[in-house]
């Protein structure tokens, strides 16, 4: 397709001063153009649709213009150079943006990896396999073409005989065979990998910070939204916290659905904690106020998402739990409350406290766009420093728990052994890039949400 003449620095630049803004006001764009710097990675952007609100627009938006996190305004480090787009529905802003950018969109993956030549030319791989018109399978699964753009996007390194940084958005496939195949795949030719969902590296109100190799008897994890989509972020919460415990991550033995009459029936053998339960809700009361003093969805102005062609199949009416029973015997639970998708709590109980620690992960003033500036942040890093900011194991171990949880809801709330689960793994530090809600003092709830797909600038936001 015919591209825009202009660079993407170049075009913001351009932009800036027509806004009347200099590039001083852009620290890390000026800094660049007093003093040489370190080769920036090349990225290929490979996602299912770029609309309004997708998770290619939410963290696109954070690779091609400086955005906030932690408070302070940060540049990318990286430089898309290719798109690919998997599908263009009514509302598609891809065709668009590739003029706009003068980033070329490819009509093929291997074309994006090879930048429109003939041989691999990028130094990372930026996949985004959420959104678009892609079927169900029978037991619920969402069929996203995750597995596909890594296969496809892996034989160009593989050809090249050279393996770069590769993100994959939330879990890794609907398969658990694809899954660990992928993993395997990053860990035999040192790709760093990352992926899993961008709730845990959001704000914790109350801050929450367990001690190194606590003792941890009980945790639960409390979301509102949907089977599958919806507890596979609230599995991330809960791995996020509970792999910190004493003696490291062991994997995962059993996952059990409970969902109708036999949700009432374990709630009242107190199969999980019912302190711990209000622990958590109470964490997200009493941030209210926030949730009350910023916008919906529905305030700002913006084109609404296509509706998509397939209709998911009927899950669990009304409350349910995952029950989730761990190889070193922890016992944890994801609740499924309410209707809400801004709800992501958290509490657990250690030994020898009886005090639940509880939190909850505040997205945004912006809702849950808000969520995905730190988690560009985390994939630039490891795009840049070629090293994974926490495990990709996490991650695996939460796309196998997920992939149960559906043969679980299969089988009519069967439990699932889950041998195939027993992952180990050390957790590292990883709070650096976490939010600490500083960006929320910048991007308040009086700072309206663009509805087209405009990286922003400093100045424009203050």
């Amino acid at each position: 397709m015919t591209c825009s003449p202009y660079s993407r620095r170049e075009f913001l630049s351009q932009s800036a001063l027509a806004a009347g803004v200099s590039l001083a006001s852009w620290p890390h764009l000026s800094l660049a153009a007093q003093k040489p710097k370190a080769k920036r990675p090349r990225v290929a952007a490979i996602f299912t649709v770029l609309r309004f609100r997708s998770h290619a627009y939410n963290i696109l938006e954070n690779f091609l213009g400086p955005y906030y996190f932690r408070g302070k305004l940060v540049d990318p480090g990286v430089d898309v150079v290719s798109f690919y787009a998997d599908q263009f529905p009514e509302d598609d802003m891809a065709k668009e943006a590739s003029a706009r950018f003068g980033i070329p969109l490819c009509k093929s993956i291997e074309e994006a990896m090879c930048a429109g030549g003939k041989e691999l030319a990028v130094d990372a791989v930026l996949s985004i396999g959420e959104h678009g018109n892609y079927a169900y399978n029978e037991r619920g699964q969402h069929l996203y073409p995750r597995k596909r753009f890594f296969d496809e996007s892996f034989a160009v390194m593989k050809k090249a005989g050279r393996f770069v940084p590769f993100f994959n958005d939330k879990h890794l496939s609907y398969d658990w065979s694809e899954a660990k195949e992928m993993y395997d795949s990053c860990r035999e030719h040192g790709m760093p990998l990352i992926a899993g969902s961008s709730v845990p590296l959001a704000q914790r109100r109350p801050m929450l910070e367990l001690p190194p190799g606590a003792d941890i008897e009980e945790a639960v994890s409390i979301h509102g939204g949907g089977l599958e989509s919806y507890d596979f972020h609230a599995l991330e919460v809960l791995q996020s916290i509970v792999e910190s415990r004493r003696g490291g991550e062991t994997g995962i033995a059993r996952i059990e659905l409970v969902y109708g009459e036999a949700f009432e029936k374990a709630r009242k053998a107190g199969r999980w904690s019912q302190d711990l339960v209000d622990a958590a809700m109470k964490a997200e009361t009493d941030m209210q106020a926030d949730r009350q003093s910023r916008p919906t969805q529905g305030v700002f102005a913006g084109p609404k998402p296509t509706t998509a062609v397939f209709e998911p199949p009927p899950g669990p009416r009304g409350q349910y739990a995952i029950c989730v029973t761990y190889r070193d015997g922890l016992k944890a639970t994801v609740l499924r409350i309410g209707g809400g998708s801004d709800r992501w709590n958290f509490a657990c109980r250690l030994k020898g406290d009886p005090a639940p620690r509880a939190t909850a992960f505040f997205n945004s003033p912006w809702g849950n766009r808000g969520l995905f500036k730190a988690l560009s942040h985390a994939i630039q890093h490891n795009f840049v420093a070629g090293e994974e900011p926490y495990p990709a194991e996490r991650t695996l171990l939460t796309t196998g728990a997920v992939e149960a949880v559906m043969h679980s809801w299969e089988q009519k709330g069967n439990a699932i052994e889950t041998p195939h689960l027993a992952i180990k793994y050390q957790p590292k530090e990883w709070s650096a890039f976490r939010e600490n809600g500083r960006s929320w003092s910048i991007l308040t709830k009086d700072v309206p949400q663009p509805a087209g797909f405009e990286p922003r600038s400093f100045d424009e936001l203050k």
